[in-house]
């Protein structure tokens, strides 16, 4: 029963491609009659395009201090404050260490 359904997906697939084969696309592009200068100008107002595009959405992005990120520390520094019950952070001690809830400094 197993080998008949292989068989019938491979002959489903074989018809299509057969089918399939004459389909290739007619278009012709600016290359195809040897205009490389068009395709090179394109692409430069792309890319002046992208760059005015990222030029306004830097303007638009709030910086790292705004967001509220938290800078690195590193082995040994205070990376916590106590207030009361609650710990603040000071700084993030990395991947490799990690701030102790004890001594509130990085271990």
């Amino acid at each position: 029963m197993e080998s008949s359904g292989v068989l019938l997906g491979l002959l489903c697939v074989g018809a299509l491609c057969v089918m399939c084969q004459g389909q290739a696309s007619q278009e012709l592009s600016a290359e195809d009659f040897g205009a490389p200068n068009t395709a090179a100008a394109t692409e430069r107002e792309l890319v002046d395009a992208m760059e005015a595009l990222l030029v306004k959405m830097q303007n638009r992005v709030p910086s790292a201090e705004k967001r509220g990120m938290i800078p690195p520390c590193g082995m040994g520094d205070r990376c916590a404050l106590r207030h009361g019950p609650r710990i603040g952070k000071l700084c993030d001690c990395g991947r490799i260490s990690s701030c102790n809830s004890f001594l509130l400094k990085c271990l």
